[in-house]
């Protein structure tokens, strides 16, 4: 990937110390065209923004302080292509805003910030390779896809031992006299070798509709923040969220054959008080999703992929989605490419809002029926 990269020697006044500083624009352009069979009963033809990767723009910096130690920093904005407003609910810097210190031993960063199950398991999920998020797991309901950042969070990050990596994260509450309430700890580790890597996290999410869900300009203070998706969206009045996670990929010649395992708790259902309705209010509704995925090299530039998902809903519903995600990714450079990708997904069961489940791809609204597909065909550019 191409980036535009600003330097400059910053001495001191004293002329004692010379620091070296620099600062990298980047970015990703992505936009195309979506067809989702049945929304909501009708099929619908529209455009997708940010479909292979969010649409950003950013800056990172770092900053030689002297003794080892660089100070970094990354402010990453996230905008919808077709209309060009904010993304991540109108935060101007919604998807990263962060600073800290970096050493030989790891980091140690300030802001906002991704959570242990994104940086050591997310990657392993066909919905941040070549799938598109549609293509994440239904309502993204373990945040392997993303879809959730965390707010006022101290972070820490290893350095690479030979492959290994670790790290932690913890975000402040910030409500007075009640310390535990909105905070936020994950914990997580990785191994990669070239052809194996591995991967383990945990994230555990006090009051999550507003912690979590709801840490954006346009969240509201009282009501629910969890979306439409009827795999979650029930859940808003949980006391705490839990997500253990895990993935891991070996690579064969040109082929890569990726899994992932994840179990989410929505528990103390009822804990949080939300003005909304069609809450669960008691109980602890609990999730396995188990995905098999294949992505096979044909040529260097040139890529297909298909993967099974699966998603068992226990404990207050016993919801069941099957989801199958066909695709292919054409490089036309090395910073531009083309993606045409298929998603089917069907449901059974009993769902988050109490009614018999429907199917609900992720980011889409709710079919009327089991079933639903959704193609979608479109273009991204790197800077």
């Amino acid at each position: 990937m191409k980036r535009f990269v600003i330097t400059a020697a910053i001495g001191s006044f004293t002329c004692i110390v010379h620091a070296q500083s620099s600062v990298t624009l980047y970015g990703v352009a992505d936009a195309g065209f979506v067809y989702n069979n049945n929304s909501k009963g009708h099929p619908l033809y529209t455009t997708g923004a940010g479909n292979l990767q969010g649409n950003r723009w950013g800056l990172r910096g770092t900053e030689d302080i002297g003794g080892g130690l660089k100070a970094v920093f990354v402010l990453e904005n996230g905008f919808n292509m077709y209309t060009g407003g904010l993304a991540q609910g109108g935060d101007l810097f919604g998807r990263q805003a962060y600073i800290g210190i970096s050493s030989d031993y790891g980091s140690l960063t300030l802001g906002r910030q991704y959570d242990s199950v994104v940086d050591f398991t997310g990657s392993f999920e066909v919905g941040t390779q070549w799938a598109t998020y549609f293509g994440a797991h239904p309502g993204d309901l373990d945040n392997m896809n993303n879809t959730n950042r965390v707010n006022n969070s101290v972070k820490y990050t290893s350095a690479n031992y030979a492959g290994l990596k670790f790290g932690a994260l913890y975000s402040f509450g910030g409500v007075a006299g009640q310390f535990s309430k909105n905070q936020i700890f994950s914990g997580g580790i990785g191994y990669s070798n070239g052809l194996l890597a591995l991967g383990v996290a945990y994230l555990n999410v006090k009051n999550p509709n507003f912690s979590l869900y709801g840490n954006m300009a346009a969240s509201s203070a009282s009501g629910s923040n969890m979306g439409g998706s009827t795999v979650i969206s029930g859940y808003a009045t949980a006391g705490s969220e839990q997500v253990i996670s895990a993935g891991g990929s070996y690579t064969l010649g040109s082929a890569t054959l990726g899994a992932t395992y994840s179990n989410t708790q929505f528990r103390n259902l009822g804990q949080t008080p939300v003005v909304a309705a069609g809450q669960v209010t008691a109980g602890t509704a609990k999730f396995h999703n188990v995905e098999l995925n294949l992505k096979y090299q044909i040529t260097p530039v040139w890529l297909v992929g298909a993967a099974y998902d699966y998603t068992r809903g226990y404990g207050v519903n016993d919801a069941h989605y099957n989801q199958v995600v066909v695709g292919t990714d054409y490089f036309l450079s090395k910073r531009t490419d083309l993606y045409l990708d298929c998603v089917y997904q069907h449901a059974s069961g009993t769902d988050s809002t109490g009614h018999m489940a429907v199917a609900n791809i992720n980011a889409l609204s709710a079919s009327s029926t089991a079933s639903q597909v959704v193609t979608i065909v479109g273009i991204r550019h790197k800077f």
